[in-house]
């Protein structure tokens, strides 16, 4: 009986000990949930491929299946550019929109994209920075009837 209770007490140990190895790394920082990990703008900097997919609004008060690649260059300062190729279901292919946007990065990895694709049309979306910058994910917030979510990924220079 007693037998049983030391290696049901070191096992527990073990375990214990086991998930408090992967929660602190090597460096002594925390895991990837960030909670000791700070992001800025700077921390997303430089080129992205970004895949984009879901609906959005089409004329006569249709709603459209839409997806597309965008090539975005973000500044680290809060201000990106970018080259678009949408298609929509119904209105067909947009081929290589130029426009312009800000970004606000939190410290926790999270933050706000906000461009204006055509005069008066603000697109808002809210997106978590995974990987040290590498990837972004993004989820388009307003306007409501938009909905597109996106993978952004750090392109590698040679």
């Amino acid at each position: 009986m007693r037998r049983m209770a030391w290696v049901a007490a070191a096992v527990a140990t073990v375990a214990v000990g086991t998930g408090g190895a992967r929660a602190i790394g090597a460096d002594g920082q925390h895991d990837e949930r960030g909670r000791s990990k700070r992001c800025s703008e700077g921390t997303v900097r430089g080129d992205y491929g970004i895949q984009i997919q879901g609906t959005r609004p089409a004329p006569g008060g249709l709603t459209e299946a839409v997806i597309g690649i965008v090539f975005r260059t973000y500044d680290g300062e809060g201000n990106f550019s970018q080259v678009s190729n949408l298609k929509g279901s119904i209105t067909g292919t947009n081929p290589d929109a130029e426009s312009i946007g800000t970004y606000e990065v939190n410290d926790d990895c999270t933050g706000i994209i906000r461009s204006e694709p055509r005069p008066g049309v603000v697109i808002e979306e809210r997106m978590v920075i995974v990987d040290k910058g590498r990837e972004i994910r993004a989820a388009v917030m307003a306007p409501t009837a938009v909905v597109i979510t996106s993978v952004h990924q750090r392109i590698h220079q040679r």
